[in-house]
């Protein structure tokens, strides 16, 4: 009730940076799946443009532009390179007890509001919505990352995660030090490159990029010694 228009669209907009956790969670397709993580990073660049709009903060329009251009093109630029590369482009990978899993992310989102009640304060119902939201995103980042097996999503879900920490902490310190947030776009992408590496790696040691087969391997050759 005592929020501004801005505000209230910016929680509209957070919510759709949380609802994208879920499409990538559930999502089958590899193409599709990088369609959502950059539909998410748009959610995230508009969220960061509105807060700087709502609180007349400047630099963070910066970081909203480095964010669309790191998150929305770039990285699934890259990914979708390295699907294409890979022939994984119609690639489809189905989760097992997919209700179990969904379920168990609306227990992280109410876990999370649950975790921010103490910012009970009406002066801070703004940030208490934000928070919980980025965490709710941390959390079902962290979710992805062990339910899938393919290493193409559990970079996507790496990759939420970090998205859900840099929601957190534009809303709840307006922002980072210009420094700190090219520091951490330049480790996402060093991030980026390494993980194609190791893409390539894995396809061409076991001809997939299932990380469960190479577990698999990892039994079997211990069996072997």
């Amino acid at each position: 009730m005592n929020m501004s228009l801005l505000q209230q669209l910016i929680i509209v907009l957070a919510a759709g940076v949380m609802f994208s956790s879920f499409a990538m969670l559930r999502q089958e397709r590899l193409s599709t799946a990088i369609y959502t993580f950059a539909l998410q990073g748009l959610f995230v660049a508009m969220v960061t443009a509105l807060i700087a709009a709502s609180d007349d903060l400047d630099h963070l329009y910066f970081s909203a532009i480095l964010v669309f251009g790191l998150k929305v093109l770039l990285i699934p630029w890259m990914l979708h390179r390295q699907v294409r590369r890979l022939e994984l482009d119609r690639h489809r990978e189905s989760i097992s007890h997919p209700v179990l899993v969904i379920m168990a992310a609306l227990g992280l989102v109410v876990f999370s509001y649950w975790l921010v009640l103490p910012l009970v304060q009406s002066e801070m119902q703004f940030t208490r919505n934000i928070v919980a939201v980025s965490l709710a995103v941390v959390l079902i980042g962290l979710l992805m990352m062990v339910v899938r097996a393919q290493a193409v999503v559990q970079v996507l879900g790496f990759m939420s995660i970090e998205n859900g920490l840099f929601l957190a902490a534009v809303s709840a310190t307006s922002g980072l030090p210009l420094v700190v947030e090219l520091g951490v776009a330049f480790d996402v992408l060093v991030a980026m490159v390494l993980f194609g590496v190791f893409f390539f790696q894995i396809r061409e040691s076991i001809d997939s990029l299932n990380v469960d087969r190479l577990n698999r391997l990892t039994e079997r050759t211990g069996d072997e010694l």
